[in-house]
């Protein structure tokens, strides 16, 4: 049964999407792994609020299209879905923001632990996203 793996994912894309941080993050580990997108690896928690504070900042985002996979064991799933989002404050090494709009496809892939999320992978195209508000 991967039905609690797939809950445990629902959720963090659903509290994602109502803006609810403190329940995003009461669903990962202390210890969590985040893979930024073409980007570093951090670990913890509140390296990872920070990352998300600076998101929020920058961007407001909605996860749209969620389809969630997990294997049998329920240690491990995967997200493919579509990020609509609005560019509002610019962002270092990034094109000026002003307030322009995308929709790109994007993916993720957690490790899951104790009924935690233990790592969470993010994948979406750099360059593609930097034409879409390019064009905006």
């Amino acid at each position: 049964m991967q039905n609690q793996a797939i809950k445990l994912i629902e959720s963090y894309y659903s509290a994602f999407n109502r803006g609810d941080m403190q329940t995003f993050f009461n669903l990962m580990d202390e210890k969590v792994i985040h893979d930024i997108n073409q980007g570093e690896r951090q670990v913890g928690k509140p390296t990872f609020q920070k990352f998300m504070e600076h998101m929020n900042h920058c961007y407001r985002e909605k996860i749209t299209d969620l389809v969630i996979f997990a294997n049998s064991e329920e240690t491990r799933a995967a997200a493919e879905f579509v990020v609509e989002g609005t560019y509002i404050a610019t962002d270092k090494g990034f094109p000026a923001a002003t307030q322009q709009t995308y929709r790109i496809a994007a993916g993720a892939f957690f490790s899951i632990q104790s009924g935690k999320i233990s790592r969470v992978t993010n994948y979406y195209n750099v360059k593609e996203w930097v034409k879409l508000i390019s064009q905006s």
